[in-house]
């Protein structure tokens, strides 16, 4: 009694291993390619569908000689007489040669219900298998049915056929089936030849058949394969864009041109992020190593005069301005990015502009400024005149826009150079779309409010026109005002303008001066505006 838990387990166990291994060992026998398992699948259907044919022609060819059996059994009905004959025993049975000119057997019962062991007819085989008794004759007169044959079962049924006779017997007419099913054995084996020869056939052609319509889809696997190993400049080939094979092969087109793009602007980003991070080192090593070399000369030199001691604070002071101002404006412009402005709101940029200027005449009191309406070329003759111009965005944002290109135009032109600003509202033109700008290009025609700030200088040359906007570019200024900038203001400027959905541009004559053009989104064009900028 101890023993049979641990056999039930043990048993158990077998049958859960054996039940694990089974999905295993069919798993080897599962095809893997695709060449494969549609190979397989036609092989099934064009069988499958032999096969059944095949036994549907069967079974029709079947039940038509069954019925031309039954239509010769309706046709034969012995007389009344010889069954009544051989009940009352005066009709002797025929020798063994065949008294009949066909295969037919007749049996007969009496009155009794026993069947009579005389029948009239000959065969091979040894007829069919009747009941002893009337009662277990399970017949309907008039009705053939199919019985077996006697003897050892080997040979074929028997169709059988029964008929009332007089007082009270029954006569009963078989006909064998052994053609009928010599035909249909024959059949049969011709049906299962035929589908063995259909499934070696569509293996054979079917192999090579699917081998040739997948070959677009192999070449695409090839191709995508050497793209794996590195040949990213590769394309999938496109056998035919309306097939399954070619939009598959657009589609694969389209995401690695995407991922191509992708790749290029993450190594660009990368690249300008190098050259962001050693620009950033260079402009931050000037000042540091003036701080740290006149630090270093206050610590090593306690008697120095006192003049010369308050100048070396002085540069130490002004050194640490410049490397603060230049850390603000790498932190603005990494939080600028390329994202709008979280804070919007309408903003006059006329009001804006007169502030600008007014900060600006503080710094440079000797400059002279003028604020003046956009000249809109093919307007009438009188002279416009100053109007409110409101653009959405961050009025601390844009403020530092108008600053920084007033700075920059007080710093890169001589003293006795004018600056001139206009505002106004106008439409994007179409001329001047290859002069250096940042931000993408606008559709000529959209209304814009813009700002614009010209100088007389002598401009700038144009070997330095298209990098004015890149970070950490500074020009040497034309009168020596002060310290340097940083080569972000222009940069940050242009940040600005493009995360306001805007644009800033250069127009620049080497001689005459320059002009540095501010495009912003207009937020209420007049509907009959007619301008163009």
């Amino acid at each position: 009694m101890s023993r049979r838990p641990g056999l039930l387990r043990h048993t158990a166990l077998l049958r859960r291993t054996a039940l694990l291994r089974r999905p295993r060992r069919l798993r080897r026998f599962r095809p893997r390619s695709l060449r494969s398992r549609l190979v397989l699948i036609a092989c099934l259907l064009a069988t499958s569908a032999v096969l059944v044919c095949q036994l549907a022609g069967l079974t029709v060819l079947r039940g038509w000689l069954t019925d031309q059996v039954d239509e010769r059994l309706s046709h034969f009905r012995p007389p009344d007489r010889v069954a009544r004959d051989m009940a009352e025993d005066r009709l002797r049975p025929p020798p063994p040669d065949p008294t009949l000119p066909s295969d037919y057997r007749v049996f007969f019962y009496d009155a009794d219900g026993a069947l009579l062991p005389a029948s009239l007819g000959s065969g091979n085989g040894a007829g069919p298998r009747l009941p002893e008794r009337e009662a277990d004759l399970e017949l309907t007169d008039g009705r053939p049915a199919t019985v077996p044959a006697g003897g050892n079962g080997t040979d074929s049924g028997w169709r059988v056929l029964t008929h009332a006779g007089p007082d009270g017997t029954r006569t009963v007419v078989a006909l064998p089936l052994d053609t009928v099913d010599g035909a249909t054995t024959k059949l049969l084996w011709l049906s299962l030849g035929l589908g063995v020869a259909v499934a070696v056939g569509v293996i054979t052609l079917g192999n090579g058949a699917v081998r040739l319509g997948l070959r677009p889809l192999t070449r695409v696997e090839q191709t995508a394969q050497r793209i794996t190993d590195g040949a990213l400049e590769l394309s999938v080939p496109v056998p035919g864009p309306d097939t399954e094979v070619g939009r598959l092969g657009l589609a694969l087109n389209t995401m690695l041109d995407r991922l191509r793009t992708a790749l290029r602007r993450t190594e660009n980003s990368e690249q300008r992020l190098r050259h962001f991070m050693a620009d950033a080192g260079h402009e931050l090593r000037t000042p540091l190593t003036a701080v740290q070399g006149f630090a270093d000369l206050l610590l090593h030199e306690p008697d120095m005069p006192a003049a010369r001691r308050q100048e070396a604070h002085a540069l130490i002071a002004r050194n640490a301005e410049r490397m603060s101002r230049l850390v603000d404006d790498l932190f603005l412009l990494a939080r600028l990015g390329d994202s709008a402005p979280a804070h919007r709101e309408p903003v006059d940029l006329l009001s804006l502009t007169a502030d600008a200027i007014a900060t600006t005449a503080i710094r440079h009191p000797d400059r002279s400024i003028t604020l003046e309406p956009l000249e809109t070329p093919g307007a009438p003759g009188s002279a416009p005149d100053l109007a409110v111009v409101e653009t959405p965005g961050d009025p601390h944002q844009l403020a530092q826009v108008l600053g920084n290109l007033l700075t920059n135009a007080c710093t890169h032109t001589p003293p006795d150079s004018r600056v001139r600003v206009r505002v106004g509202a106008a439409r994007v033109r179409t001329e001047g779309a290859d002069s250096p700008s940042s931000g993408p290009p606008l559709p000529p025609g959209t209304p814009a409010c813009v700002v614009e700030v010209a100088d007389d200088g002598p401009g700038i040359r144009p070997d330095e026109a298209p990098y004015v906007f890149d970070r950490f570019y500074r020009a040497s200024p034309a009168a020596d005002e002060g310290e340097p900038g940083t080569g972000l203001g222009l940069a940050i400027a242009a940040a600005i303008a493009t995360a306001h959905g805007g644009r800033l541009e250069l127009d620049n004559r080497p001689g005459e001066g320059c002009a540095f053009r501010l495009l912003l989104p207009d937020s209420t064009p007049g509907p009959d505006d007619d301008r163009r900028g």
